[in-house]
């Protein structure tokens, strides 16, 4: 009886599968890296949202939820969940309304646009806490530069940063300044890709300006629309830096974002235990609404 030889597609199959295995120890570097400095912390995070640490003892007890009821009982929480939401969501609007305007006007063929779009981007290589600080001097009310125009116009000088009603918003307008460049350079990019055929084709039809816009642009440009949502909402909701340079979370907490409660409350009060349970309802809001953003966002992409 004539012995049966193996087929091709055996030898191609074990040449696959030790490529993939290949290249999954190329992966381990990457996973582990997001383990210890990603995964872990925020899992031990949440063990130490159940104890009463005070964040240098080495003696704790755990006290099960009662960080969490402490939380949730506590008003400072929702007025900082208040002010995280409106830096986030209100840094996201601004960043993304202006930095397409500016996109669509650098689209246009301009004499200096390449000295435009470096202006623009130019806050961004700036560190934030810097720029807060550049901001302070401006808007302080001793010796800022704005009161100091007020003066000179005959009128009372203002306490812009230790309004509550009003420093939040400023903070707001510093963090969409410096980074409002990189949602400007993404859409750039995003309108850069998309054919002219589109356009020749609407020109043809009649089709105005913002029938242009409103039909073709904007539709195609649904996925840099979702990438800077998403980051301009994830940044803003760890707004750190900016308010620790402008109004350090004054007066009282009225400025205070979820990141430099939890400092405060860690170093300041020593109160690691409820620190990190402050953490853990950030990374829910954080998941929460930027998730929600990607899924709607990317619902409304087309394909070019």
């Amino acid at each position: 009886m004539a012995k049966m030889l193996p087929s091709d597609a055996e030898p191609k199959r074990l040449t696959k599968r030790r490529r993939e295995s290949s290249l999954w120890w190329m992966y381990l570097p990457s996973v582990l890296l997001v383990f210890l400095f990603i995964i872990y912390p925020f899992f031990d995070g949440i063990r130490i949202s159940l104890t009463n640490w005070n964040g240098f003892s080495q003696i704790y007890d755990y006290v099960g939820l009662e960080q969490y009821k402490r939380m949730f009982a506590d008003p400072d929480t929702w007025l900082v969940v208040k002010n995280t939401l409106l830096y986030g969501i209100g840094s996201a609007i601004l960043q993304n309304i202006i930095g397409l305007g500016y996109a669509l006007l650098l689209n246009q063929t301009l004499k200096i646009r390449s000295l435009t779009r470096t202006i623009i981007y130019l806050p961004v290589i700036i560190s934030p806490i810097v720029m807060g600080y550049i901001w302070y001097f401006f808007f302080a009310y001793q010796g800022g530069a704005l009161n100091d125009i007020i003066s000179w116009l005959g009128m009372e000088p203002v306490n812009a940063l230790g309004n509550p009603d009003l420093n939040p918003f400023i903070i707001v307008f510093v963090n969409t300044f410096q980074f409002v460049g990189v949602a400007m350079i993404i859409y750039l990019a995003g309108l850069q890709s998309i054919s002219k055929d589109y356009y020749e084709a609407a020109n043809i039809d009649g089709a105005s300006s913002w029938s242009k816009f409103k039909n073709i642009t904007l539709p195609l440009l649904m996925p840099a629309i979702t990438i800077n949502i998403v980051i301009n909402i994830i940044g803003g909701l760890k707004l750190f830096d900016v308010i620790v340079s402008l109004t350090n979370g004054g007066p009282g907490n009225a400025s205070q974002s979820m990141s430099t409660f939890m400092y405060s409350l860690y170093f300041a009060r020593q109160d690691a235990g409820y620190a990190a349970t402050q953490g853990v309802l950030m990374a829910v809001i954080i998941l929460v609404l930027s998730m929600a953003a990607l899924i709607y966002f990317k619902r409304k992409e087309v394909e070019a």
